[in-house]
């Protein structure tokens, strides 16, 4: 039997000891190198682009040592978290690479109450910082269409609990009966020509599997005339229209005699649950969709070492502006509305 990926030396390049025993000089250096790749590291103004800076050395508050800049073409100070999710940080940029390298080790996605534990820091600090590094995923995900054999389907999140006594249960096929804060995360993967799972994956979150969402959303992010397998949902119906759709029948079996088949959607959900149940417990409909997609982010880079995982969560951490959604988050800047499938 063939090792698991994660069992291999090849998948552990980068440990969270290592990232510990780091200086706070060797973290900033790190940062700069992954924000400033085009100049090895060497630091560009943030608002005139000038690569000609001089350093000014000041502390924090708290009496920490802060690596300025300041550009001699429009004389701004900047630092090299300066118009960035970090911006105006209060803990240490190690504090930030080792966040991520925990981010990255969880493999099944991780909760605030967890990275508050792991860095030593209030649950609303790891809140915060947990969920501005999903929003740096978010923000840098490709617009590439999916195209070939794309596997698609839905899982429900917030289902109305049954009653404990048969005769106070309700008829759960009633939309009377169900809850109103009930999503659908939708899910589209592409799979690998040569037999090796799905390469990438595109998530929604929408109310219901009805033919309106799903018709939106494969035209979206699936090129046309591609190979669409589902399950045997009414939803999906429609799809032939402009897909070559194939159906599947679970009753009979999960895999059929012409390879009809969703199970690496249901790859994808399962990843998802273990983060729903086993970490989170429950997730916000403001942000599902954030969670969404980084479930789609871990599966499409299951076979990536931790360590290339790490660089590349923290070099589109710097990289991605600062996010108004998580600037000033606990004073009541929050999202407004869901983002749902159109």
């Amino acid at each position: 039997m063939a090792q698991h990926f994660l069992l291999a030396a090849k998948s552990k390049t980068i440990s969270e000891k290592q990232v510990a025993r780091m200086s706070e000089e060797e973290a900033r250096v790190t940062f700069e190198k992954l924000r400033w790749s085009d100049t090895d590291g060497e630091p560009v103004c943030a608002t005139c682009g000038c690569t000609d800076s001089y350093i000014i050395n000041t502390t924090s508050k708290s009496g920490k040592p802060i690596r300025r800049y300041k550009c001699k073409a429009c004389r701004t100070q900047y630092t090299v978290t300066t118009g960035t999710l970090f911006a105006s940080h209060k803990l240490e940029l190690r504090d930030y690479l080792m966040a991520i390298v925990v981010f990255a080790n969880a493999v099944k996605g991780i909760s605030a109450s967890q990275m508050s534990r792991a860095l030593g820091v209030q649950y609303k600090t790891a809140f915060v910082l947990v969920h501005k590094i999903r929003a740096s995923i978010v923000d840098n995900q490709d617009n590439i269409k999916l195209d070939g054999v794309v596997e698609m389907d839905g899982c429900y999140v917030g289902k109305t609990r049954p009653e404990n006594k048969k005769e106070d249960r309700l008829d759960l096929r009633l939309a009377a009966n169900q809850n109103p804060n009930k999503r659908c995360v939708l899910v589209a993967r592409q799979r690998d020509e040569n037999g090796n799972g799905a390469i990438k994956t595109v998530t929604g979150v929408t109310f219901s599997e009805s033919s309106k969402v799903i018709d939106s959303f494969a035209l979206s992010n699936i090129t046309k005339n591609a190979t669409i397998h589902s399950d045997g949902a009414n939803g999906y119906d429609n799809l032939e229209a402009w897909y070559n759709s194939i159906k599947g029948d679970h009753s009979t079996c999960y895999v059929g005699d012409n390879g009809e088949s969703s199970n690496q959607a249901e790859s994808f959900f399962s990843r998802f649950r273990r983060l729903q149940y086993g970490q989170c417990h429950k997730l916000s409909n403001l942000y599902l969709v954030n969670y969404a997609i980084e479930i789609a982010y871990r599966e499409d880079n299951r076979r990536v070492s931790n360590g290339a995982m790490m660089i590349d969560i923290a070099t589109k951490s710097i990289n991605t502006p600062t996010h108004s959604e998580w600037t000033g988050y606990w004073q009541g800047n929050k999202r407004v509305a869901e983002r749902l499938v159109a």
